[in-house]
């Protein structure tokens, strides 16, 4: 039966829902902002809406031929919402990339200029890069092949009338545009081509965005653009939270100076967390902005617990322990389950990195700042082909599963392209399966192979087409890093040059692919705030570790007050730029907002008692709720 004090709850927000829906009337179209928090039901506003459009515009949408757009972050959401919906065609489900390919695909001469623009400009900047560099250094001759390729793909250009791209594939064809191409085609187009413009807006008066706060900021001007030239004609609703904006290339101050006629409805109930880990977030928040969420009535106090342990602690034996005071705490004996019922957060990937076994595949591309999205998502096509072809060919190899090898080179290998010369078939699957048996001979007698072997070997036999990126390491011995003579501007290169970090992740061996498999596709115990967005767990323990991590971007002893804030620090907070401190505190904020019965946080410090103290007076934490373990 269900309590008066719950019905409270489910009404707070009803009008929200209402205001949404107003906005969404064809006749007089609004665009709107949505703050929804952590644990707000913001799916559930999300599909009420678009079930009103359903009930009152159904003929009015059809007719027209027309639908209505919901843009959502993963491939997951986009399957959950269109289930709530019952797959009805009149709504148009997909995922970022797939909607910006469906707007660009057939604009192939425009596609083609500005490839031919884009890559020119790369290679003029990486010339005059090359002026000012040694020739005798390695960051000179990784821009070098850089320029090959690209002038490689220039050429390749002038012989392509179609391009294509599959927002779930490896898109290693020289037709095909890579993920961040796509995007940033999309967001040019819609601000420089009317017609682009035009044909948006007729198919989709309305478009809705989920996750907003994360979507590429490029996209998110160029989609405000359109709804400013538009206006009147066409709703643009963004959903989403800037506290937990967790990519560096989402729009830094979503929500803030948006035009009169927005709508800036606010949700306030949490629906997730118990009133303990509520009060947390709100505090964690509360330097920010002045959002405040809401506990159910109905919701037991729940358990947030702060454990600070030294750097010298053994991590494996410090977190045990930690499940044992929380099963004390809590009375939850799940927190002993031998299966872990409970699911550890790190903040930083390098922290699951180290502990999964993957860290010299991870560190080189998560340093690159061209790379680390796509890592994090798990799209970068480099990455997938050594994970959707290589590691499935040989965990099929290793268990006999023939019918597996054979659908896997058939889907891959040019060695098995359709001729219809019977005689060459024949020869084209011996020779395939003589390719299959040698790359195997890398993996005997339990040998761990270097990425790079595995790559040099595919190449050799032309078993699998390489990707363009890979293509000068295929054939190339791995240059050795050469003293630059304190050459700064080389210094420079070598942390953000993409082919460098290519390099050093290829060193890798060939098992950390396999464990880096299973930390994207979460199957391991370990995840992230990128992991998680969206999920919850009962039992939480969030692990923070600076000295693990071995980022830059984040630094949890700065928030805590173990460290003093940096000049640059300084600097940014008052230019209003992201600073380490905002990053970090939005992690944390996304982090902790997970849990919907009890939380750990587990802090390794420098300086334990400087934390603890430091917790209590933000009002984070009660005395009795923190706990210096030596």
């Amino acid at each position: 039966m269900v309590s008066i004090e719950q019905n409270d709850d489910n009404r707070v927000d009803d009008h929200v829902d209402e205001e949404i829906i107003n906005c969404l009337d064809l006749e007089r179209p609004k665009s709107f902002f949505l703050f929804a928090g952590a644990g707000s039901g913001k799916t559930k506003s999300l599909v009420t809406a678009l079930n009103k459009i359903r009930e009152n515009n159904y003929e009015q949408l059809r007719l027209k031929g027309q639908r209505v757009a919901v843009i959502t972050y993963t491939n997951a959401a986009c399957e959950e919402i269109g289930r709530r919906l019952d797959h009805d065609p009149l709504f148009s489900v997909s995922t970022i990339h797939s909607f910006v390919w469906e707007l660009i695909k057939g604009f192939d001469k425009d596609i083609k200029e500005w490839l031919y623009s884009n890559l020119k400009k790369q290679i003029t900047d990486l010339e005059e890069e090359q002026g000012k560099g040694r020739p005798t250094s390695k960051a000179y001759a990784d821009r070098q092949k850089s320029i090959e390729v690209k002038n490689k793909r220039i050429i390749n250009l002038e012989n392509i009338k179609r391009f294509t791209y599959n927002p779930n594939g490896l898109n290693q064809d020289k037709e095909s545009l890579n993920h961040s191409e796509v995007i940033n085609i999309g967001a040019y187009f819609l601000k420089n081509k009317s017609l682009l413009q035009k044909i948006l807006i007729s198919k989709f008066p309305i478009l809705l965005v989920d996750e907003s706060q994360d979507t590429n900021k490029d996209l998110i001007d160029a989609l405000f653009e359109v709804e400013q030239r538009n206006r009147g004609v066409f709703s643009l609703g963004l959903f989403g939270d800037t506290m937990q904006r967790i990519y560096s290339d989402g729009k830094v101050d979503l929500g803030n100076n948006l035009p009169e006629s927005w709508k800036k409805p606010v949700k306030k109930m949490n629906h997730r967390c118990p009133p303990r880990i509520i009060k947390l977030i709100n505090k964690i928040r509360s330097v920010v902005d002045e959002q405040e969420q809401r506990a159910r009535t109905d919701k037991e106090e729940g358990f947030a617990h702060f454990f600070i342990f030294p750097l010298s602690a053994d991590r494996i034996t410090a977190e045990k322990l930690v499940t044992e005071r929380m099963a004390e705490i809590t009375g939850d004996q799940k927190w002993l389950d031998a299966n872990a019922a409970y699911t550890s957060l790190t903040l930083e990937h390098h922290m699951a990195a180290t502990r999964l076994g993957f860290s010299e595949l991870f560190k080189p591309l998560y340093k690159t700042d061209r790379l680390r999205t796509g890592l994090l998502e798990g799209s970068l096509p480099e990455l997938n082909f050594f994970t959707e072809i290589v590691l499935p060919i040989i965990d099929a190899i290793k268990i006999g599963d023939k019918f597996a090898i054979a659908r896997i080179a058939r889907k891959h290998s040019p060695l098995l392209r359709i001729n219809r010369d019977e005689k060459e078939q024949l020869l084209q699957i011996k020779n395939a399966e003589e390719a299959i048996n040698q790359l195997s001979l890398l993996w005997s007698e339990n040998k761990d192979p270097l990425c790079i072997d595995v790559i040099k070997c595919v190449a050799e036999l032309n078993l699998f087409d390489i990707p363009d990126s890979l293509y000068p390491f295929a054939y190339q011995p791995l240059m050795q890093s050469e003293t630059v003579d304190d050459e700064t501007s080389d210094d420079q290169d070598k942390e953000n040059d993409v082919l460098d970090s290519w390099g050093e992740c290829l060193k890798a061996p060939f098992s950390q692919i396999k464990a880096y498999a299973s930390y994207i596709n979460g199957t391991s115990k370990f995840m992230t705030h990128q992991g998680v967005k969206g999920l919850e767990f009962p039992r939480v323990m969030v692990i923070i570790d600076d000295s693990s991590a071995g980022g830059f971007l984040f630094s949890y002893e700065k928030l805590f007050g173990a460290k003093e804030k940096t000049k640059t620090d300084v600097e940014n907070e008052l230019a209003g730029r992201d600073s380490t401190i905002h990053r970090t505190r939005r992690l944390f904020y996304v982090t902790c907002s997970r849990a919907t019965e009890s939380l750990a946080i587990v802090a390794y410090s420098e300086k334990p008692e400087a934390v603890k103290k430091h917790v209590i007076e933000e009002g984070w934490f009660e005395e009795n709720e923190v706990e210096v373990l030596l």
